[in-house]
Order: C-alpha cells, then structure tokens, then sequence
C-alpha cells in the first residue's frame, strides 16, 4: 500500500538507490557479464538463477518468478509493508519521506495497530516490575543496575491468566491484536489466557526499534504439586513469542537496535546465547553483544551481522552441545564470508557465560577473550581434522572430501583461494575447486520470444524510458485499435514527464493497478542488442503500428466507400490516408 507517499518522491528514491547494493548487503551477489547473479533468496536452489539488473534497477528469478524493484525486494525479503520498505531505503541514502496531506497525517499502514498494542505491552509489563518484589530482587541478584534495566526495557508479567487481557483487550479488536501479536493464546476449551506469565520480560525490538515480540525468564523453579496451569514458572526456562506478521526469529537477533545506538562505526560484533549474557556485556562497557532468539544461527542472521560489522564473533559454550551449534554458525556464514568480512570463534570455560566472566574478568578480561577469539579458518580446520589420521594418505583425503565442498560455498575472492591453499597443504590433495559462475552452473535463461508489436514496444520503452523524449505527440499509434496501445501512451506520457526516470521507477508507477504484473514480466524479459539498435527497433515497432493503423483504416473507408455509405466527413478521412506519406504495411 503507497498511503500518503508522494509518487515523485519513489522516483528519486529509486534514481538514488542502486539495486545491486541494497540486495548485495543482503545476498551474496556475482558478476555475470551486465548483470549480477545469485541462488534465490526466495526459493530453495543450487544453481543461480536469481539476476540482478543494474541498468534496469530490477531483480528477476527465472526459477521461482520473482521480480521487481528495489522497494520490492526489500517487501519480500525483509517481509515489510510498503512504506515501511520506503522507509528503510529512505534511511540508507539520507532521504525523510515526505507525506501528501500535511506532516501530521501518516499512511494507513496495516500494522500501525499491531505495533502500538506491542508497545503499550511492554509499557504495561515495565509498571508492574517495580510491584514485583521477586522479580526487583532478581535483577538485584544478577546485577542489573537501572540504567540496563530501562535500556532494554526489562519488565515483568505477574501472576494470573488475563493481566495483558484487562490491561489492553478492552474490546474485541484489541483483543484480536493481542492474540494476532502472540500476547495471548487459547486453551482447550477455546478461552483465552496471557502466554506470558510470572516471567521477567524482554522486549524484541526491529531495526527500527519497534518492539515486535517478548522473550520472557523464568526466574524460580514451580513448587513441587502445584497445578500445571497455575503454578509460578510454568514451561521452559525461557519463552519466546510465536512467528506473527512481525516476529520471525529466523531473521531477529536481541539487542541489535541497541548495539547500532550505541556504536555508530561498529567493527566487530559479538553473539552469545542468553539475553541476560547480553546484558550484562552492555552493563559492562561492551555494547556489541546480541543473542539469537531461541534457535541455531540462521543465513538470515549471518547477513544482518555482517552488514552490521565487519567482524563476527560467535560466542558458545565449550561442550558438545555448544561445539554443534557453532558448527551451524560457521554453515551459515561461509556463503556470505566475501573478502572483508572475517568470523571467529570463542568457547568459554565449563560452566562459565559471557554473564559470569565478565563479572569476575571484567571488560578487559573479556576483552582479552575476544582478541584471542579462534579465526574461522583455523576452526574450519580442526574441527573437520576431528578423529582424522592426518599421518595417513586415507586420513588426509577424508579431509578432503570433507571440506572441498564447504570451501566450494565461500564467495570467490582472497579468501576462497587461501582456504584452497591451505586445504592443499595440509593434504598434499588440490582443492579442484571450479569458478562459481562454471559451466555446470549456468542457468538457462529463456530466449526472446516473438511478441506483438505492442508488447515489443513496451519492453524496449522500458529497457530504455528516455526513448519517450524521442516520440511526438500526438501518438499517430493510438489510432490502432490493440490491447495495450493505451497502456504504451500512459508509460510515453509518465516517461516524458519525468526525464531520467529508470525502468524500475517506471513501473512501480502501476504498483497499484491491473497491468502492474504484466510490466514486471516485460521489465524482465531478455531484450536483444546494444541502446542503438533498441531505439532503431523501438521506433520501427512505432511506425510499425501507424502503418498498420492506417492500413485497417483505409481498408474500411475502401469498403463502405464500395457500399456506397461514406458520409463527408469519412471520404475526406479517405483522400487524407491514401495522400499520406506513411508506407504501406500488411494488414494482421
């Protein structure tokens, strides 16, 4: 939904942003002659077939089908409302998102609801920490001074079944909201009761620091007896919002937005497992720590963090358990590890967080920690040399055929080349790594297909909108009676009136209407030649369609004029068209 944006501001948003920057930060892209290539972000593949186009500012999938510009992209990928997409580039290249109406008026965005009810959660979970003398004494017992506290919003949900529901489902949309915003769920017989209960809140904030879920702690073991339903710390030690709309934890990390409020040039940042380890890290004069919400590190997180900082530090525990998920972590990076960015590993000792060490080490000790963090490369290599006879020719070929095809992921670059080197020597085998974008990985991508001339027409008007400067009107075509020879004149008339406009701002023109899909299909299509033999081929299609206009017009003046039914008007038209100079054209 575009709500109150200006569409001349979209144009220059477009015309600032550069499409393969905005994807590249999120998908590791590759040159491929004109254009940049990937695995689809969108769909499951092994082979690229997802191409980005920097003269078009347009992305397209040959596999799944998914296009568009810029602002699409992000729609999809980060899973946003439009102008909240808007925003987001906006933001990127300084630009404020002016709105149409008056500055007091704002899109009506169908979150905006969503988003104040999370909020006044949180507020409301805020006031009741201080009534709480169990939860005020535990953040006593860890540590957690007032400013953390009101840094990262920390509240508490008391006891009972409908504290959130009174406090905030006052009426029936609200109470939709709630259960919408997984604030509330439904028991078995279909009433509805907090999720959150007896727990310390933690408030997931988005990159713009919109609160979008809740982490919630137990902070006391459930008495021995006490009803399933009623009793204090029911459930899991920690208890995460579901997926909603908003919430997708695959994506989130904890405390990011206040990682990037406190640093405004981060190198390096630091992931650990626990909310309050994150805490305690910022509490401590390391603000550069975030946690994963409950799950294993995800591709998603690995880009967010590298686009955050340059340098990534995994932090885990050191036994079985914290060695796996480490691995994960490293699986998820190596697609995104392109020549600037660098992951390591630090493992702390049995039965020690990032919590408790920086309490008794404090920031330096910690700090010291990181410095000595493993480099990723070194262990990439012993982890995969795990219970492998390296004194062995067998044992120096498993390693080999372990670690070929994880090396194969890296980006090509410095990086790729050097883990090949040192996979070469320590087992004397070559990496036999092949070039990214090799022939066995080559996408085929469809053909030109034989197309009306309106449609040709309309595909090389929006492989080159400054075509438009270069047509007169009035638009001689119009007089052909075709499907989409309206459509050509409005992309002639929106092209003219905004000189410089790019394809992709051309088309997000009709973001709302019918013929908005067709445009995204032609913007897409392989248009054959070089500018100039486009611009020849685009007027031609336009002289084209006037030779054929003229023709069928001719051809029924001729025959009414036979019947003897030609009016004045119609046999002046006549003389005109058999006096003009337009050339002959088969009749279709």
């Amino acid at each position: 939904m575009r709500g109150l944006i200006p569409d001349s501001f979209i144009d220059e948003l477009l015309a600032r942003v550069d499409i393969v920057d905005v994807i590249e930060r999120r998908v590791p892209l590759k040159k491929a002659g004109r254009e940049w290539t990937a695995c689809c972000p969108f769909h499951d593949e092994r082979t690229p077939s997802f191409y980005v186009s920097p003269v078009k500012q347009f992305f397209h999938c040959f596999g799944c089908g998914a296009h568009g510009s810029a602002i699409k992209f992000l729609m999809d990928y980060e899973r946003l409302e439009f102008p909240d997409a808007v925003e987001e580039l906006a933001q990127s290249v300084g630009l404020t998102v002016p709105r149409e109406g008056g500055r007091d008026e704002r899109p009506r965005e169908d979150k905006t609801d969503l988003y104040a009810l999370l909020d006044a959660s949180a507020r409301w979970y805020q006031e009741q920490l201080p009534k709480s003398a169990e939860a005020q004494a535990y953040c006593g017992k860890r540590g957690l001074d007032a400013e953390s506290v009101a840094r990262f919003r920390l509240g508490w949900a008391p006891a009972g079944f409908d504290g959130v529901i009174k406090a905030l489902g006052n009426n029936e949309r609200r109470l939709q909201l709630l259960t919408e915003a997984g604030m509330v769920a439904n028991n078995e017989r279909g009433n509805k009761y907090d999720r959150f209960r007896e727990r310390l809140m933690f408030p997931i904030l988005d990159r713009r620091g919109r609160v979008i879920a809740f982490g919630g702690r137990i902070i006391q073991k459930p008495a021995e007896g006490t009803p399933a339903d009623a009793r204090k710390g029911d459930g899991p030690k920690y208890l995460n919002s579901p997926e909603t709309t908003l919430f997708h934890k695959g994506r989130e990390l904890f405390a990011l937005w206040q990682v990037k409020q406190a640093n405004a040039n981060l190198q390096r940042i630091v992931v650990v497992e626990g909310y309050m380890d994150v805490i305690a890290l910022h509490q401590a004069g390391l603000p550069i720590a975030v946690a994963t919400l409950g799950t294993a590190t995800t591709p998603e997180h690995t880009e967010v963090l590298f686009r955050t900082a340059p340098d990534v530090v995994f932090c885990f525990d050191g036994d079985r358990a914290g060695r796996a998920a480490a691995w994960k972590a490293l699986d998820a990076a190596l697609p995104r590890l392109r020549d600037g960015r660098q992951a390591y590993f630090l493992f702390l000792p049995d039965g020690e967080d990032p919590d408790t060490l920086v309490r008794k080490e404090g920031r330096e000790g910690f700090e010291q920690r990181l410095k000595n963090a493993t480099p990723l490369s070194e262990y990439f290599f012993t982890e995969l040399s795990h219970e492998v006879d390296m004194a062995s020719l067998d044992g120096r070929a498993r390693l080999a055929e372990r670690a070929r095809p994880l090396i194969g992921r890296l980006p090509d670059g410095a990086f790729r080349d050097l883990m090949a080197d040192e996979l070469e020597k320590r087992t004397g085998a070559r990496a036999m790594l092949q070039p990214q974008a090799s022939a066995h990985r080559t996408v085929q991508r469809p053909t030109t297909v034989q197309r009306s001339l309106v449609r040709s027409a309309i595909a090389l008007l929006l492989a080159q909108p400054g075509l438009a400067d270069e047509v007169e009107k009035p638009y001689r075509f119009l007089r052909l009676d075709k499907p989409g020879i309206d459509l050509l004149a409005e992309l002639l008339d929106t092209a003219r009136a905004r000189p410089g406009i790019n394809p992709a701002s051309l088309v997000e023109h009709f973001a709302e209407r019918p013929e908005y899909a067709a445009l995204q299909k032609l913007i897409a299509a392989v248009v054959v030649g070089e500018p100039e033999l486009q611009r020849v081929e685009f007027h031609d299609a336009l002289l084209r369609m006037e030779q054929q206009a003229v023709a069928l017009r001719r051809t029924a003046l001729q025959a009414k004029m036979r019947e003897g039914t030609l009016d004045h008007a119609e046999k002046s038209e006549l003389r005109e068209l058999l006096a003009a100079r337009v050339p002959p054209a088969a009749v279709p």
